[in-house]
């Protein structure tokens, strides 16, 4: 009989288990009736008017066979047929229909015949706090030994409870004592797993033996509980661990400390007596080799010392598991962490990379232009990391700094100038800020490269060349020589001289240059007496992409060479030949003007500056010559004894280094007066006429001459106004002297070089006249006067 109510039971509840799986799925799709009641309610307890509620007449429910269908189980709701009352049928057992299933949903199919219709229902069974929490065992039995520690946790049996959700197992609680307490561990599903923590050292010596009562309490009003009896037996065995002085140990230690510093001493105690009571320090087993290496541990007295080479940026701390133990038979160990913490010292030079770099730069570049990109870097830590980034100031560059920290471009700061600077070397510096602080440099060269920036330069603006006449055709007179500040192509200069056809330039066509060297050669011999200067431009251009050019004015000067002899004025006999007779008075006293040998020398300066001597005399006592004005006198007055015809010959000679010269043939007769008195003035009306000619024919050439060499002389001043004063030459018109003609051509050419005056002079020199050297003797420097007078030169 027994044995069929259990298995009647258990059939119950496979089948209300089914139903309520199936009922809950059905719910969530098509319930629409949903009723609760609370579990254990009385039998015929009303639950909900079923034909009320879904509007059925209940007149023909009956006649309708209005019922539920069920199992062949036991219902547990019936529905009155008279009125549509759904009602409970017998007692609800919630945690027999549902477990531990929440919510607990039973659905009911009803049924009306004739026509047919099914409506569903779903009654929710509500907990009560029917059941009390309930341990398996009365009495759990633990043994601890008394050197567990404070802390030490012991799994207790858990209650269980069959209600659910507030009314299940909520708190446990413990007797109170002095050595335990519980913490609960919720492990959900209202499952809360108590432990035992041991909060006080156990000693057996004191107290074997403690019992303990563990309650479990539900949520229920009023609660329920359930109690179980804890018995623990304090086991004896070597009952006292080492005890380490501190709760945390720590210490301080700077970084290349040397081996066998004391870092910190650790220091534990242990109660017991004997063996049980001597501790051992070691490090712990988990403690990383590398630290093992690092540092050491004295076994006896706890001292930590430097074994290694501590560096702080491999590593800024480290932290060591200490382990004290004592010599028992079943040694006790206690762990203790060390920190120790490494102090930075600044042992780390800073660090220059360059990330990217241009070993060259144009001159041309704008300011701003990045040369190099360089990382500085310091491994120490804090202000000893902190790195200051320099340049040196003697070069054109600068750092500026990035977004990024430590990143800096090295860019130009100034404009660039290769021929001022074409390489420079930039120091840069990088410094921490530790002390005593390190430092460390980099130099990058960088080379400037060339941009056609710079015209040729000529080496002197204008040039003043002179040129002796009578140069050899196709010599090279002269040369002139510019510069360009650029390199390669761009300093390779070539010449040539500026042809524009007119005929002021037209003597440039007698002058050839050779290109790469600049000299100047003379296709033609140049004649003084008939070009004394001329003036030109030479072009100086280099090979540079675009070239520059750049010209200069050359201003040359012919100086004269003696290469005319003297040619004889008076006398000219008829013929042509240099003969004239002079007719004197006997009677004439000492000093008397005989004669006067005039002669002319196209040459100028001292190769034009006349000296008249006597070749050959017939009486040495009877007449004189004056050397500079070829006057014939009477050195003393005539006798009776004294012939009456003297042949007189001059010698007419210039001051040339070489000289040249001329002879003049002289008959001097002496008569008496009244016929020297009638061949005077045939003589003298023959003479006057012939020095008129003469004059005339001269006047005539020296002033085409001088305007010409006028001419040339404005043209070279206007020209020369246009220049740099620094390079002009100041040119005084030409000054030709004609006054008093005593029988020698006097010239001279005055000019302005810089500061000095130049002439060139005839057979007369001014005094106080100085001889330039190298001029051959034809040019004169002359002391500057406005200085004396106060007047100013002309810059």
């Amino acid at each position: 009989m027994e044995q069929r109510r259990r298995i009647s039971g258990w059939e119950r509840r496979r089948w209300f288990a089914f139903m309520v799986a199936l009922d809950i799925l059905w719910s969530g799709a098509s319930a629409q009736i949903r009723y609760s009641i609370s579990e254990e309610a009385p039998e015929k307890t009303i639950v909900g008017n079923i034909a009320k509620d879904l509007g059925l007449d209940k007149s023909g429910l009956k006649d309708r066979r209005y019922r539920i269908v069920t199992g062949s189980t036991d219902p547990l709701f019936q529905v009155n047929q008279n009125d549509g009352v759904l009602f409970v049928k017998r007692k609800i057992d919630r945690e027999e229909v549902c477990d531990r299933i929440t919510p607990c949903l039973l659905n009911l199919k009803t049924v009306l015949e004739n026509p047919l219709e099914i409506h569903y229902v779903a009654v929710e069974v509500l907990d009560i706090n029917d059941h009390n929490p309930v341990f398996l065992e009365k009495e759990k039995r633990l043994e601890i030994s008394e050197s567990a520690l404070p802390g030490a946790r012991f799994q207790l049996q858990a209650a269980r409870d069959q209600d659910v959700g507030q009314f299940s197992i909520q708190q446990y609680k413990i007797s109170v004592n002095d050595y335990f307490r519980l913490e609960v561990k919720d492990r959900g599903e209202d499952r809360k797993v108590p432990f035992l923590v041991l909060q006080k050292q156990l000693d057996r010596e004191t107290a074997g033996r403690h019992e303990l009562r563990l309650t479990a309490v539900d949520g229920g009003k009023p609660a329920k509980s359930g109690a179980i009896e804890i018995i623990v037996e304090v086991l004896d065995v070597n009952d006292n661990s080492p005890v380490f002085a501190k709760e945390l140990y720590s210490a301080t230690l700077k970084e290349n400390v040397s081996v066998g510093t004391i870092v910190i001493q650790v220091n534990a105690t242990d109660m017991d007596q004997g063996a049980n009571g001597e501790i051992i320090y070691s490090f712990g087993k988990e403690v990383d080799s590398k630290i093992m290496h690092l540092f050491s541990i004295d076994a006896n007295t706890g001292e930590i010392n430097v074994a290694g080479q501590i560096d702080f940026e491999e590593s800024k701390s480290y932290e060591i598991d200490i382990q004290a133990s004592d010599k028992g038979s079943a040694p006790l160990t206690t762990d203790k962490s060390v920190m120790i913490n490494i102090i930075d010292v600044n042992d780390n030079v800073p660090e220059i990379e360059v990330t990217s770099f241009s070993s060259t730069v144009n001159e041309d570049s704008k300011i701003g232009t990045t040369v190099a990109l360089i990382s500085v870097n310091d491994v120490d830590f804090g202000i000893n990391g902190k790195v200051i980034c320099t340049i040196n100031d003697d070069v054109p560059f600068t750092l500026s700094p990035s977004l990024q920290e430590n990143i800096y471009a090295v860019v130009t700061r100034s404009q660039l100038d290769r021929e001022q600077d074409s390489r420079y070397d930039i120091t840069i510096t990088a410094k921490d800020a530790g002390q005593p602080s390190f430092s460390t440099e980099k130099t990058l060269s960088v080379a400037v490269s060339d941009v056609n920036d710079n015209k040729p330069q000529f080496s002197s603006s204008p040039y003043t060349f002179y040129i002796i006449e009578n140069n050899i055709p196709g010599g090279s007179v002269f040369s002139v020589k510019a510069s360009d500040h650029d390199e390669s192509d761009n300093a390779l200069i070539s010449y040539h001289i500026l042809r524009d056809g007119s005929k002021a330039n037209i003597v440039t066509s007698f002058l050839n240059i050779n290109s790469e060297n600049g000299d100047i050669l003379a296709l033609k011999s140049f004649d003084f007496e008939t070009l004394k200067t001329f003036q030109f431009q030479v072009v100086a251009t280099d090979s540079g992409t675009p070239s520059l050019s750049s010209n200069v004015t050359v201003n040359v000067f012919i100086l004269d060479q003696n290469d005319n002899a003297p040619v004889i004025l008076y006398p000219v006999s008829s013929n042509g030949s240099a003969e004239g007779v002079a007719e004197i008075p006997r009677n004439v006293n000492a000093g008397h003007l005989v004669t006067k040998v005039r002669a002319y020398d196209a040459d100028i300066g001292y190769n034009g500056w006349l000296l008249f001597s006597l070749q050959e005399v017939s009486d040495h006592s009877l007449f004189g010559l004056d050397r500079y004005t070829g006057r014939i006198r009477t050195l003393r007055s005539f006798t009776e004894t004294d012939e009456a015809e003297h042949k007189l010959v001059i010698l007419v000679k210039d001051n040339g280094n070489v000289s040249l010269s001329a002879t003049a043939t002289v008959i001097v007769k002496v008569v008496e007066p009244k016929e020297a008195f009638a061949a005077s003035d045939v003589q003298s009306s023959a003479t006057d006429e012939e020095e008129n000619n003469v004059t005339l024919y001269l006047m005539i050439t020296l002033g085409s001459v001088s305007v010409l060499f006028l001419i040339s002389i404005i043209v070279l001043i206007a020209m020369q106004c246009s220049k740099s004063t620094d390079y002009t030459s100041k040119y005084l018109p030409e000054t030709t002297n004609y006054g008093n003609y005593d029988g020698t051509m006097c010239h001279s050419i005055q000019y302005r070089s810089g500061d000095k005056r130049y002439m060139l002079v005839g057979p007369r020199m001014s005094v106080g006249s100085t001889i330039v050297p190298g001029s051959q003797a034809n040019t004169l420097v002359l002391p500057d006067r406005r200085g004396a007078s106060g007047e100013k030169p002309n810059a």
